[in-house]
């Protein structure tokens, strides 16, 4: 889904000091990272602390995203969990019409063998809805293998898009090199958003790039365009 591609920012979720939202703040952000060049925003991902949210803290913050940004950006919406029939339930029951995507993390704490992992997303792959992998193995204990995320993106064109945060480079360039036609990746990792973009990958899903929208959607944009010592500048 070419749509998804340069600088996605996983917002944070800012709160006042008696921990409640701070809307205000929120629209801010949005309005920000809109007039600064962020291609797509994610809502509710990991970086928005969306584990320790309420269910109607949730609800609050989607439905003031989806306001504020009036469609100006395209949206991606974090569901993910380590239970594999309520995150498949939770996509089925929420409205995802103002959304291009989920982005889905991998089972944490369980820590599935890479046949496991298979299971999980194919059972997310048969709601029908576009899902993004979201490896990042520092915060789920258990690495995503090139191998399985090539065997599901050949299986399940709407598992299209991979968020691979892995600390092995090499692991980025296997599934470049490899991956089928449609499916494609972006970092996870905002300091390997360069490397990776110049190697054929989709940019970045970033948490930086919320303060620096500018920056780092230029940076993408001269990697794309190949112009890489002026990349380079930049990063």
């Amino acid at each position: 889904m070419s749509i998804l591609k340069g600088v996605g920012v996983a917002l944070v979720t800012p709160f006042n000091e008696d921990l409640s939202v701070d809307f205000e703040s929120l629209t801010k952000l949005v309005e920000y990272n809109i007039e600064n060049g962020t291609n797509y925003l994610v809502v509710l991902g990991t970086t928005a602390e969306a584990a320790t949210l309420s269910s109607e803290e949730k609800k609050q913050v989607v439905e003031h995203i989806i306001k504020v940004n009036n469609k100006r950006l395209p949206l991606v919406l974090g569901i993910g969990g380590n239970n594999t029939l309520e995150v498949k339930q939770q996509i089925e029951e929420t409205d995802l019409s103002d959304f291009e995507a989920v982005l889905s993390v991998s089972p944490y704490y369980n820590k599935p063998n890479q046949e496991g992992l298979y299971q999980h997303y194919k059972v997310l792959a048969s709601t029908g809805k576009n899902i993004i992998i979201y490896n990042v193995p520092s915060r789920t204990g258990q690495n995503v293998e090139a191998e399985t995320t090539l065997r599901l993106s050949n299986e399940f064109p709407n598992l299209f898009l991979i968020k691979e945060a892995s600390p092995n480079m090499l692991q980025y360039f296997d599934i470049l090199r490899k991956k089928p036609e449609g499916f494609n990746l972006v970092s996870g990792d905002d300091e390997y958003t360069l490397p990776v973009t110049l190697a054929g990958g989709n940019g970045v899903i970033s948490v930086i790039g919320q303060g620096y929208p500018k920056e780092f959607s230029t940076m993408v944009q001269l990697a794309f365009d190949k112009k890489v010592d002026e990349a380079y500048e930049i990063h």
